[in-house]
C-alpha cells in the first residue's frame, strides 16, 4: 500500500515522502497514529506541489546568495581599534566586529559564525582577508582593514 508520510518515520522515512508499507503496518500503526494517508491522487499532488515549492524557494535563496556575494566580493571593510604602545591592539579584532562593520558600511547583515578569518585571531593593525559563507557552496572573500582609532 502507498502511502504520503505526515512525519518522519524511523526505517521508512521523511516527512511528505511516498512509501510503498505493507497493508497491515499502514492500517494498524501508520494510520491511527497519524503518521501516514494513504496515498491517493489528492496527496501525491500536495506532495508534488510542496517539494516544487521547496526547490523554487531553494533556488531563490541560491540567486540572492550570489547576488550578495557579488556585492561583497573586493569590498575592503575598515575597522577602528584601540592600540597600546608597539602597535598591538587591546583585546582582538573578531567575526563580530567584522560583521557589524560589514552592516555599518554596506548594510548587509551577514551572521558571525558564517564568518572566516584568514588567521586565528587579529591582534594587530593591517589589511586581513575574511571569508564568508554565504550560501551552501557560495562564498564571498573581502578585505578587513583594521586601522588605529582616533
Amino acid at each position: 500500500m502507498k502511502v504520503v508520510l505526515k512525519q518522519d518515520v524511523k526505517s521508512i522515512g521523511k516527512k511528505d515522502e511516498i512509501r510503498e508499507v505493507s497493508d497491515g503496518y499502514a492500517r494498524n500503526y501508520l494510520f491511527p497514529k497519524g503518521l501516514a494517508a494513504p496515498a491517493n491522487a489528492a496527496a501525491v499532488n500536495e506532495v508534488k506541489s510542496k517539494a516544487a515549492a521547496k526547490e523554487h524557494h531553494a533556488a531563490e535563496e541560491l540567486a540572492a546568495a550570489k547576488e550578495l556575494a557579488e556585492k561583497i566580493k573586493d569590498q575592503t571593510v575598515t575597522i577602528q581599534a584601540k592600540a597600546g604602545t608597539g602597535g598591538r591592539l587591546f583585546g582582538s579584532v573578531t567575526a563580530k566586529d567584522i560583521a557589524q562593520a560589514l552592516n555599518q558600511k554596506m548594510g548587509i547583515s551577514v551572521d558571525k559564525r558564517k564568518i572566516t578569518l584568514g588567521v586565528k585571531e587579529i591582534k594587530s593593525f593591517g589589511s586581513y582577508t575574511v571569508e564568508v559563507k554565504l550560501h551552501n557552496g557560495v562564498s564571498a572573500s573581502f578585505t578587513a582593514k583594521v586601522i588605529e582609532q582616533a
